[in-house]
């Protein structure tokens, strides 16, 4: 039982490292997707302005965050229609936000299961104790304490990897979703300078 209870520690320990990983990893390209979007759109319609069509998906290109790939998307279909244009923006802008939420799940999973998981440790080493005392007419008092300790130290770390997983899960949310408001604010102003534009011509 004790193996057991150490292996639940371990593990905790694992996704502990791993929850760290992710939210490094998605805090840097979430940093990178944060651009001035009023400014770079003005670019682009700069460029539509002179006819270069090509020129603007090109920046878009070039600019790998979402609000360009949205954009970008925009501009290809600005010959269709205009319920065309809004299905493919959508569609665009649907999957630009899925491909945000990425990895979200999994840090807001770690942070449900690892206190779970701190508590089966928990239950594990107690039943390890109870073991112990029903195993021997004469038990030491340093091996009650050794086992109690390492049945409690499981439910401690399941809660030390939940909480900070919990704010991390938060701090990505929040930026998540300020992206998603750009994203939306960026697709109907492109779809809206389209579509004006094209009832000028």
């Amino acid at each position: 039982m004790e193996l057991a209870a150490n292996a639940v520690f371990l593990i905790l320990i694992a996704l502990a490292i791993t929850a760290v990983a992710m939210f490094l990893g998605r805090f840097i390209e979430l940093r990178r997707f944060l651009i001035d979007w009023q400014d770079f759109l003005k670019g682009v319609t700069n460029v539509l302005e002179s006819g270069n069509e090509d020129e603007a998906i090109a920046i878009c290109e070039d600019t790998p965050v979402p609000v360009a790939n949205v954009v970008a998307t925009a501009i290809r279909h600005r010959k269709g229609t205009a319920l065309a244009l809004r299905e493919a923006v959508e569609a665009r802008g649907r999957a630009e936000v899925s491909r945000l939420d990425r990895r979200l799940a999994a840090l807001s999973i770690i942070s449900h299961i690892a206190p779970l998981l701190g508590l089966l440790g928990t239950m594990i080493g107690f039943v390890d104790t109870v073991m112990i005392v029903d195993g021997g007419e004469i038990v030491l008092r340093s091996q009650l304490v050794t086992s109690a300790v390492s049945a409690i130290r499981c439910a401690i770390m399941g809660l030390v990897v939940a909480i900070p997983v919990s704010v991390m899960y938060g701090m990505l949310r929040l930026r998540t979703e300020r992206l998603i408001v750009e994203l939306d604010a960026a697709a109907t102003e492109i779809v809206g300078y389209i579509l004006t534009k094209g009832a000028r011509q």
